[in-house]
C-alpha cells in the first residue's frame, strides 16, 4: 500500500466512511466496513482515528463542506442581491437533488449522535457548524457587495441554517421539486428584504469599482 500523508489519509476514510454510512445506515457502519470501502487495513483506520467521535466528526465537517463548496463557487456578485441569493440557493439545491442520500445521512447522524450518551456534543457542533458556515458566506457577500443588513448577521446565518434544514428535510420525505423551488424563491425574497432598501436592488458598486464602506446596523437600546 501505498504511503499517503496523514491527512490525506483521514480525507480517504472519511470519505469512505461517509460512501459506507449512506449505504448501510449508520449503526451498521464499523471501522473494518469503513476500511474495506477505503480499502486500507484495520491498523490504518485506527493510525488515523483514535475514536468513533473523531470519525463522525471528520464525516459531519466533510459533508458541510461537499455543499457548501458548490455554493461559494455559485454565489460571486451577480447585477442584484436577489440573482445572487437566489444562484447560492439553487447551487445547495442541486447538490441535494443529486447526493440525496448523503444529506439523509446528515440527518441520521444528528439523531445517532443526540441518543448516544457522551456523542451530544456532536450534534450541537453539527448545527453550529451549519450557522458558522451561513456567517463566512453573508460575510463574503457583504465584503464584495457593500450591503447593510436589518438583523444581526448571526440571526440571519441561524435563520437560513434552519429554513435549509426544515425545507431539506420535507423534501428528503415528500420528494416535491416543484414546491422546493417555491420555497426558494420566498427565503430569497425574505433575505433580499433583510437589506437595506439602498443596497437591495444593486450590487453596492459606487460607479468607480470602489466597494462602498461596512455599515454595522446599530440596535435600539433594549428597554429595562
Amino acid at each position: 500500500m501505498a504511503r499517503m500523508p496523514s491527512a490525506d489519509r483521514r480525507r480517504q476514510l472519511t470519505e469512505a466512511a461517509i460512501r459506507a454510512m449512506t449505504r448501510d445506515g449508520v449503526a451498521r457502519t464499523t471501522t473494518r466496513s469503513i476500511s474495506a470501502e477505503a480499502g486500507v487495513s484495520l491498523s490504518v483506520f485506527h493510525y488515523c482515528f483514535d475514536s468513533k467521535q473523531a470519525l463522525l466528526e471528520s464525516v459531519m465537517a466533510a459533508i458541510t463542506e461537499h455543499s457548501i463548496t458548490v455554493v461559494k463557487e455559485a454565489i460571486q456578485p451577480k447585477a442584484t442581491l436577489r440573482e445572487t441569493v437566489r444562484a447560492g440557493f439553487q447551487a445547495y439545491w442541486d447538490h441535494v437533488s443529486a447526493h440525496p442520500g448523503e444529506h439523509m445521512l446528515t440527518y441520521e447522524l444528528t439523531q445517532y449522535a443526540l441518543r448516544r450518551p457522551g456523542f451530544e456534543h456532536l450534534a450541537r457542533r453539527q448545527y453550529q457548524l451549519y450557522a458558522d458556515t451561513y456567517t463566512e458566506l453573508i460575510e463574503q457577500l457583504r465584503h464584495h457587495m457593500g450591503f447593510e443588513l436589518r438583523v444581526p448577521v448571526t440571526v440571519l446565518a441561524r435563520y437560513l441554517a434552519a429554513m435549509t434544514d426544515g425545507l431539506t428535510l420535507n423534501h428528503l420525505v415528500l420528494g416535491d421539486e416543484t414546491i422546493s423551488t417555491d420555497i426558494l424563491d420566498t427565503i430569497t425574497d425574505h433575505v433580499a428584504g433583510l437589506v437595506g432598501d439602498d443596497c437591495a436592488g444593486g450590487s453596492g458598486d459606487h460607479g468607480d469599482g470602489a466597494r462602498p464602506p461596512d455599515r454595522e446596523r446599530v440596535a435600539p437600546p433594549r428597554s429595562a
